[in-house]
Formats: C-alpha cells, structure tokens, sequence
C-alpha cells in the first residue's frame, strides 16, 4: 500500500501530537504566595475561581520569606521556597516574588492577573508527553523522551478544601484569606530517564489528595496525574 502525502502528513500529526489535559492529566497551576504579602488575596481568589475545572490542577504553594515580616504562614515550608527559586533559574529571573503562578513549569505571570492566567490556559499543551498512571499505592510512568539532565518523579499532597485563614498581624492584618488546594507534601519519588518504571508511593495522609509530577528541577512538566 501506497501512502499519499496528505496520509503521511495526517499519521505524523497523530504521532506529534501534543498531550492536551483532561481530568486525571490536567494542567497544572502553581501560585506561590505568602498570607503576609498584600499583594496575595486576588491570586488566591484567582486560583479559587479555575479550581473546580476538570482539566486544571491549581495549586497553592506557601513561601518563607514573608514570615519575617510580622505574620508567619501558616503553610509555609522551605522545600516550597527552594522550589519557586528553582523555576526563577529555570525561567531565567534573578529574583524570586509573590504572588506568582507557573503553568506546567513552562510559563509565569503575576497571579493577580486573572486573564494573563487563561491565555497561559488556553495554550497549555505537553509536546510526547509519556503515559503516567496511578493505581493504588504506585504510579507508572511510561516510555518517553526525557530531559538531557533527567527528570524527576513528584508526590504531591495536597488539601482540596478552602481554608479559611484568619491574619492577625503584618499587611494583611484583620483579614481572612480562603487558600483552595494548599500543598502540604512534596516527596520526590525517584528519577526518570525516558524508559518505563514504576514507583511506590508513601502512605495516603486523610484528608488530603494526590497528583503525581514528572518535570526537571525547574523545568517544563513533562507529565502529571492525580488520583
């Protein structure tokens, strides 16, 4: 059988296709904020208002360096700092700010701009991304091209709830924020070099959810799930 041009072009369309998101593969959303920082509550709500979408995981990442200020964060840890200083090397920014939300570790804008977020939404897309399964206490990522420097395998758990929080010192003193999809976990499970491999999982903690992210130190997010 003879192949025409406009077949060979269709079945390379097919094969390069990007992975767009859906319920169990969703876009992933970061907003890195601090309850101390005035400039948080519209990224908050911004983050609130794309929660509930079935193709978006949006994520709340509490910073340290804030707490110096008057009010310490209640969520905040030092593995979530080094993770947005992480993203300023590989978005090649000398300085690290809040409130600031990265898309699929490919792109940022300040998270108080709402529209700036859906544009980033709308042409969310990971080019072969590899296959990436959760069952039970293990998750399975499948063959696929890796990064030079490798990748790394994420267990992220975090609270679906609102979390009402009530500030009672520093700039945002009087007021109480509501964090939706706050992360309290952030394990590293192992590293993934483009071959197929599987990785287990420490215990479920109640109450909380789970994703799981493949990306490089910094970089683009190769492939995501939650449970």
């Amino acid at each position: 059988m003879t192949l025409s041009f406009t077949s060979m072009a269709a079945i390379a369309g097919l094969i390069a296709a990007p992975a767009l998101a859906d319920a169990a593969h969703p876009t992933i959303v970061e907003l890195y904020q601090s309850q101390g920082c005035s400039s948080c509550p519209p990224a908050l709500k911004n983050i609130a208002a794309i929660a509930d979408r079935p193709g978006v995981l949006a994520l709340t990442f509490a910073v340290t360096y804030w707490d110096q200020l008057g009010w310490k964060d209640s969520f905040a840890t030092p593995a979530f700092t080094q993770r947005q200083w992480d993203y300023a090397k590989g978005l090649h920014h000398d300085q690290v700010w809040t409130p600031q939300v990265v898309v699929d570790g490919r792109h940022d804008v300040v998270g108080a701009r709402a529209s700036e977020i859906e544009a980033l939404l709308a042409k969310a897309s990971r080019p072969n991304a590899p296959s990436l399964t959760l069952t039970g206490d293990t998750v399975s990522v499948g063959a696929g091209t890796a990064p030079v420097q490798g990748a790394s395998v994420w267990l992220v758990r975090y609270d679906p709830r609102t979390i009402q929080v009530a500030i009672k010192a520093g700039e945002n003193d009087g007021r109480t924020l509501g964090h939706r999809n706050v992360v309290r976990q952030l394990v590293k499970l192992g590293s993934w070099q483009g071959t197929p491999r599987t990785y287990k999982l420490s215990p479920p903690v109640a109450g909380l959810s789970t994703a799981v992210l493949v990306q490089p130190t910094g970089g683009a997010i190769i492939a995501a799930v939650r449970g």
